[in-house]
């Protein structure tokens, strides 16, 4: 991806560890995380950048008497205008402007890596500006004109396939799809990110998950929350997982009340050794 130029797109259910791939690959490239989290009518404007209204404001204010020197004299509210409209610039540059990610990301002073996170939950108006800036690594301001990458970013796009993505983005993107890990993986990343977690403990609360998963729920466990339970399990100092346990904490791993009222008969199931 590299070194054909081309963002990666990663495509998978929520919670397989989209995000913290693109984390993962900041951290691995030395790179600060430049994140966008898309959502239903996210526009340009709202990635792009703002101005400080505030900040233009005050400068106003304190620039009055340097204004009144300035159309002194003039007869008309046009010949006035015509006077300071020289000073337009001064209140809409870069000392104003407020860049949000995606501006950010181009105006970095060292590479980054930005995350443009669900980009499924985004409008296709906003998915076809994205090509824009995919393509040519720059964005135009009517006010500053066309700000070219200094850096360009690595680009990683999400999506939890909620909608079909345009062709277009897809042929600009590699793409990878992504699924819930192996319980052999899943296991390994519980003992390296929660070491006090007993290994008994690991190896069930692992297995209970898969088997979770397996169930018809309306919103799988995630990565984070088989983390979040064993982590819960541990501070209840609990060296093994028992059906009692499980029926108790279940509210942990599962966030809707109907998974957690179908999961519930099977808690002598989900401790039970095997898959």
């Amino acid at each position: 991806a590299d070194r054909l130029e081309k963002p990666l797109l990663f495509v998978g259910q929520a919670g397989v560890g989209k995000t913290e791939l693109g984390r993962a690959l900041a951290s691995a490239l030395g790179r600060e995380l430049i994140r966008l989290q898309c959502y239903e009518g996210l526009d340009e404007a709202k990635a792009l950048y703002e101005w400080e209204y505030a900040k233009q404001l005050l400068y106003t204010q304190l620039l009055k008497e340097k204004i009144g020197e300035a159309i002194a004299g003039a007869k008309t509210i046009g010949e006035a205008a015509d006077r300071i409209s020289g000073s337009d610039a001064v209140f809409f540059s870069e000392r104003f402007l407020l860049p949000r990610p995606i501006l950010r990301a181009l105006m970095s002073q060292a590479p980054t890596v930005l995350l443009i996170d669900e980009v499924d939950k985004s409008d296709p108006e906003f998915e076809a500006f994205l090509l824009e800036v995919l393509a040519d690594n720059a964005v135009t301001l009517p006010e500053l004109g066309t700000i070219q990458a200094r850096h360009v970013p690595r680009v990683v796009l999400t999506s939890n396939a909620a909608r079909e993505l345009s062709d277009a983005l897809k042929r600009r993107c590699l793409h990878l799809h992504i699924d819930f890990p192996t319980r052999e993986r899943e296991l390994k990343i519980l003992r390296t990110r929660l070491p006090q977690v007993s290994e008994k403990l690991a190896e069930q609360v692992v297995t209970a998950v898969a088997k979770l998963r397996a169930l018809d729920l309306k919103k799988a466990p995630s990565i984070s929350e088989t983390l979040d339970w064993a982590q819960s399990l541990a501070l209840l100092n609990a060296d093994v997982l028992s059906p009692e346990l499980v029926a108790s904490t279940l509210n942990v791993v599962l966030k809707y009340e109907g998974d957690i009222e179908r999961a519930r008969p099977h808690a002598a199931t989900l401790t039970s050794p095997g898959q």
